[in-house]
């Protein structure tokens, strides 16, 4: 019996030996984590006066249009981000940019020294003269003959600044508006004997329409520096120097395709003009 039991015990002792054990199954691999969407950038708050045709004005729906308006949208898909466009009156948008109510102006502001000390601006994207606009009654020859007449200007343009240096010394009265548009009201109710502005947004938004038909450019270019600076930027608060790198690249690689053209002959095709400029 002893025998028996111990022989029993041997062959329990082999099979337990023998018997292979199974291997256990490699854990899982953690799943990778989901990547996260990248955050998309803020708009680009874009400051503009829409009372300047045919640069920055609005259809007949509200909506903001013109040679600035296409320029700051091409720009904006230039730097990756949506434009988004906040009408301010002409004479605070440096205040207002100062006060970030948005990031930028793109509204045909030009690039003088006295604006350099409040803001900084891109590289020019336009270049273009302005000029004295007369009923075609008046008798022009030189600024002499303007002493007594009265003329609507914008305030706190260019305009404004060569209108109050050279025309007010010399017997002209100057008006000045908080718009361009109300300008042209005013000449055309008679008030006014004409303005200073843009040559090409005197052009279209003015002298191309009936109410326009009775005046004319006067006198030669008006191009000084020390009035009407270096040519319209985009003007941004002091210190954004890495929006100012994209916008520059942004305005580069624009003009070095047909884009450029394309959105300028959509508006002064007819004028023959490098809206460019020097």
């Amino acid at each position: 019996m002893k025998k028996l039991l111990l022989t029993l015990a041997a062959v329990s002792l082999l099979a337990a030996c023998g018997k292979k054990e199974e291997a256990a199954a490699p854990a899982a691999a953690p799943a990778p984590a989901a990547s996260a969407p990248a955050p998309e950038a803020a708009a680009l708050k874009v400051a503009i006066d829409p009372t300047y045709e045919p640069f920055t004005f609005k259809t007949a729906d509200g909506k903001p249009t013109g040679f600035d308006v296409d320029m700051a949208t091409a720009l904006c898909e230039q730097i990756k981000r949506k434009c988004e466009f906040v009408e301010q009156a002409w004479d605070s948008m440096i205040p207002g940019l100062n006060a970030k109510k948005y990031d930028v102006i793109i509204s045909s502001m030009s690039i003088t020294d006295d604006r350099l000390k409040e803001v900084d601006f891109t590289d020019k994207y336009y270049n273009t003269p302005s000029r004295i606009v007369l009923k075609k009654s008046i008798k022009f020859t030189d600024i002499a003959s303007l002493k007594g007449k009265k003329l609507g200007v914008l305030k706190g343009s260019t305009q404004e600044k060569y209108a109050l240096g050279d025309l007010k010394p010399a017997g002209v009265v100057v008006n000045s508006y908080d718009a361009q548009d109300q300008v042209y009201l005013d000449i055309k109710s008679g008030r006014l004997d004409g303005t200073v502005a843009d040559f090409l947004e005197v052009s279209g938004g003015f002298l191309s329409k009936p109410e326009g038909a009775n005046y004319v450019l006067v006198g030669p270019d008006l191009k000084d520096p020390k009035y009407f600076g270096y040519g319209a930027g985009i003007a941004l608060r002091k210190g954004e120097d890495k929006l100012k790198g994209e916008l520059n690249e942004g305005i580069k690689a624009i003009r070095a395709t047909a884009a450029y053209k394309t959105m300028a002959d959509k508006y002064f095709a007819k004028y023959n003009i490098d809206i460019y400029g020097e």
